[in-house]
Formats: structure tokens, sequence, C-alpha cells
């Protein structure tokens, strides 16, 4: 019987590892193209100065060293754990393709690395690095997270994301055509944006071959615009009862076959403003389920196809 009324990613894992399986978030020393110029040199209004990769590793250690490690930080608690290589931070198929190969097969060769997470951007998807991936794919496990975070084309270029659904859609399906399964990222929270809006957001995801999502609260952290409208007052953060709400709603909306990969998110106390509550994770998820168990919700109840 599962644990929770979702597709847990504890759950997931397990179906396909037979054993305990933890993320190592790696920093590759990766840019992005809507930080480099290329696009913008201003990034997304939300995007901290560590390209979303805040808990990653220290880029100036090699893949291997930053492998070990994350390994060692988890071992305690899971001695027979195997690993996700995780890069994380900024755009991690943003370079030639023999700088990509290189720190994903450093990756792949250390002990209990039973495959690989990217974290990318849509808009740089190009034949060469689907190529590589499909590659790889042939010899372990790969994931492709997308950052979408919203379905409203207004809010998308309110947060200076750099590119339409459209290539998100593109690249979404060029993956499935070579069976690499897609991760969509989701900011729940974002300015201007309503309930509605949020779910016509999962709505968009359920109409496309994707196999995971994560739910991530819209943190306000220093040095980025978000923090300028925040402090203004121009922007107010979600309440913990509202964000709660939202979450079983998207849950109950979501389609049952999605793997949730995350539901809350996780801020530096050395850098989020707001909101604060989110700092207490297990108090937000033990809240979660309480909430889910008292409505009686489960993922898909109210999917429509």
């Amino acid at each position: 019987m599962a644990q929770y009324p979702y597709l847990s990613l504890n759950e997931y894992y397990r179906s396909l590892f037979g054993k305990k399986t933890a993320k190592i978030s790696l920093d590759g020393g990766f840019t992005c193209p809507n930080r480099d110029g290329t696009l913008s040199t201003g990034g997304c209004i939300f995007c901290s100065v560590g390209g979303s990769g805040d808990f990653a590793e220290d880029f100036r250690l090699s893949i291997r060293e930053q492998v070990e490690k994350g390994r060692a930080q988890t071992q305690k608690k899971w001695p027979d754990a195997c690993y996700i290589a995780y890069f994380q931070a900024f755009t991690n198929t943003y370079a030639p393709v023999n700088v990509l190969r290189a720190k994903y097969e450093e990756a792949l060769a250390q002990p209990q690395i039973a495959g690989l997470s990217i974290a990318t951007r849509a808009d740089c998807l190009g034949d060469d690095v689907l190529e590589l991936l499909q590659e790889l794919s042939h010899k372990t496990k790969i994931w492709v997270e997308l950052g979408l975070q919203t379905s409203c084309e207004d809010t998308a270029k309110f947060i200076r994301r750099g590119y339409s659904n459209e290539i998100f859609t593109e690249s979404v399906y060029k993956l499935h055509a070579i069976q690499i399964p897609v991760v969509a990222h989701v900011i729940l929270g974002l300015p201007n944006e309503t309930p509605q809006d949020m779910l016509k957001t999962i709505d968009f995801i359920n109409q496309l071959p994707i196999q995971g999502v994560k739910l991530q609260l819209m943190h306000v952290l220093t040095h980025t615009d978000l923090e300028s409208l925040y402090r203004s007052g121009t922007y107010i953060p979600l309440e913990k009862d509202e964000y709660l709400e939202i979450l079983c709603q998207c849950i109950s909306r979501l389609r049952p076959d999605i793997v949730i990969h995350r539901l809350t998110g996780d801020g530096d106390k050395n850098t989020l403003l707001a909101p604060l509550w989110s700092l207490h994770k297990r108090d937000v998820l033990n809240r979660l389920h309480e909430l889910l168990r008292k409505k009686n919700i489960h993922q898909g109840d109210s999917y429509y196809p």
C-alpha cells in the first residue's frame, strides 16, 4: 500500500532500484543564456546568485569530489542507499557536448551512482545534446528536469523565463521521442498568479508526455529582482494555509501516473527573506498530509483527460 495519497519520489525510486535512493546535488560550473548575455544578463527575477543550486556542492571541486562529499553526508543515515547525480545549478546542458559528456561520465563512474538527473532550460536542448542524452540513456537511468514554472505566457514574460510554452512543449516531445523522462518544475505563488492560473499549469502538464513534476513554493531570496518587489509591497508571498490549499488542489488535479518529486522547497536560511514559515519543511509536509487525509484527497481525483 502506498504511504501517501500521491505517487511520491521515494516510492518511485524504490520501484526502480529496490532500495532507498538519494540525490546528490552537483554544480558543474555551467552558466545560463539568461545570465551570460545570450538572452539576458539579469536571469529570472527569482533566481538566486547560485543559479537555483544553493544546496549543490562546491563547483570548485571536481565532479568526483562533489559526489564523494555528497555521499559521505548521507551514508550514516542511509548506509545501503544508491544515488542519483543531480546536476542542479544553472543550465546543465549549456556547454559544448564534449564538456557535458566528460562531466556526466565522471559522475556515472563513481560508486553507487545509479543515474543522472539533469536540470536545464527547454531552449538548451540542441540535436547534439539530445544525441548525447540518448546515448547515455542506453547505459543508465536519465531524467531531464525542465523549468516550466508556469503555463501563463504573461507571467513567463514577467519573470523573464525567456522562452514560450511552444518551445517547452517541443522539447518535451523531443525527449519523449528518445524515451527520456521529463520532470517539469512548477512554481506556485508567482507574482500576479491566481489559484486558477496555477491549476491551468497543472492542466497544461497533464496534456504532455511528462513523467514527473516538482511543485515549488515561490521563495523571495536576497539579491534577486523579486526582493525589490517584495520590499516595496508589490509582491506578497503565499501564507502557509494558502499554499497548502493550493497544493491539495494541484495534487487532486494532477494526472495519477505523474511522479511528484517535490511538494515544497528548501530555501537557504542565509538568503531567504520570505516566506519564513517555509524553513520548517517537516511541519509543512505534516500539515499537508493531515489536510489530504481530512479532505480525503488522492492524486488524480479531479483529473480530466
